[in-house]
């Protein structure tokens, strides 16, 4: 079984590119420390942890097609980009989510990452594309394949964005729920990090649904994000039972987001990828 893994493991490794290791290896960590109670485990992953997480958040959000690196749903009004699906707005659009591709750019900027001029200028006003039809239309387009090339080849470093996201993020949401909440969440927080391969959905899951602390982000006044599912989770000791345990927990949280989402949405169709995706959280893949 051991042996197995290990090859799955190797293959997936063997699939990144050289620049992507190369970027991830220089990769600038966050300048301003973040300040962690006594009581809360601080992220720490290995760069070999760090490679497969990337390459298996790939497969999530693409199936492996590079193709898929770049998207409009047409339930949305903004752009998904990237290995992580970034949230990127166009100017003027209201911002109900949190828009994350321009933090990335940023955090290209500060890993010494070349992008293009017009990336640069369109950090500042907002996504170049106004609405879904001009994205499908812009496929051809040099901007379009230059973005599309830039995010493929620096796979690990948008990895690392989100572990850096995740470390910034957790003393924020163990500050957020009420008092009487505190301790259940950061147990079960604490009981993945003591989990061998429970950084995994940890970082998955807060790149895939958000924190869950911003109040836009609710259906009937109940959301839907990482906060939603530590505390959603029962009790939970660490080890294998803590994988199963946030798996069942995000399974729930998300049918319940359908069940409050406006008919419209239709965001049943969405429940098959999202189930296989939550199931993928109940064995460690390191």
């Amino acid at each position: 079984m051991k042996s197995t893994k290990l090859l799955a493991t190797t293959k997936l490794l063997a699939s990144m590119g050289l620049a992507t290791l190369l970027l991830t290896a220089c990769a600038k960590q966050a300048t301003t420390p973040t300040e962690y109670p006594e009581d809360v485990t601080k992220p720490k992953l290995t760069q070999y942890e760090l490679n497969v997480i990337s390459e298996k958040i790939y497969q999530n959000e693409t199936s492996g097609n590079p193709e898929h690196l770049m998207f409009w749903s047409t339930n949305e009004d903004f752009a998904s980009l990237g290995i992580g699906h970034f949230i990127w707005y166009p100017a003027d659009q209201p911002k109900r989510f949190d828009e994350t591709f321009p933090a990335m750019i940023d955090y290209y900027v500060e890993n010494k990452v070349e992008i293009p001029a017009w990336l640069h200028h369109a950090r500042k006003n907002g996504a170049p594309w106004k609405n879904r039809n001009i994205f499908e239309n812009a496929r051809n387009d040099n901007e379009f394949k230059q973005l599309k090339n830039l995010l493929m080849n620096t796979k690990a470093l948008q990895t690392q964005f989100f572990f850096d996201r995740l470390h910034a993020s957790i003393p924020e949401i163990v500050t957020h729920v009420a008092p009487q909440y505190r301790k259940h969440i950061v147990d079960n927080y604490n009981a993945l990090a003591a989990t061998t391969g429970g950084w995994y959905p940890l970082i998955d899951y807060i790149n895939f649904k958000g924190k869950g602390i911003k109040e836009t982000e609710r259906y009937n006044n109940q959301g839907w994000g990482l906060l939603q599912v530590l505390q959603n989770m029962r009790p939970v000791q660490a080890g294998p039972a803590a994988l199963i345990e946030f798996a069942r927990s995000a399974q729930m949280v998300l049918e319940r987001r359908i069940q409050n989402s406006p008919p419209s949405n239709n965001e049943q169709k969405w429940l098959p990828g999202w189930t296989n995706r939550v199931n993928g959280y109940r064995t460690p893949i390191l």
